[in-house]
């Protein structure tokens, strides 16, 4: 129909004339709430993100002279933010002349690692870049719990 048809008949049932696919011939249009439209649009974009777990990648920094109870203590932060399906990032930090002894990096990554084996998979093997050892640490995915299926007792 005629464009100022179509404005006419948009206006009388106080609709909006909404233009769909302009390339093609001839361009076609729509009569629609344009506000109400553009709420529910927005409205499933909400829900649309809501599902989606964003994950962010975390840094917690030791020391190769870290004392066993603050390791431990960092172990209990990096399990949280795995928990929270974050990853993390292992820095062992090396100041001075610690840099001569990259082997207790080394080692300290590993022991992260083996300690939270059941909560994370590592990614890679350490790296040196600078004057900081790196390792990067994935968190598990959920392993899906076993349903229990109940059998019904037939009555004979």
């Amino acid at each position: 129909m005629p464009l100022v048809q179509a404005w006419e008949v948009a206006k009388s049932h106080d609709l909006d004339l909404v233009e769909v696919a302009a390339t093609a011939v001839p361009p076609v249009c729509r009569l629609l709430d344009y506000g109400k439209f553009k709420y529910e649009q927005a409205k499933k974009e909400r829900e649309a993100r809501k599902g989606q777990k964003i994950s962010e990648l975390r840094e917690v920094r030791l020391r190769p002279k870290i004392g066993q109870h603050d390791f431990e203590a960092k172990v209990r932060t990096i399990r949280k933010l795995l928990g929270g399906g974050d990853k993390v990032k292992v820095s062992v930090m090396f100041r001075g002349r610690e840099i001569t002894h990259p082997d207790l990096g080394w080692k300290l990554l590993q022991r992260t690692a083996e300690t939270v084996k059941d909560a994370a998979s590592v990614d890679g093997q350490p790296a040196m870049i600078g004057r900081r050892m790196n390792v990067l640490l994935l968190p598990l995915a959920a392993a899906p719990k076993p349903k229990i299926v109940k059998e019904e007792i037939k009555k004979s």
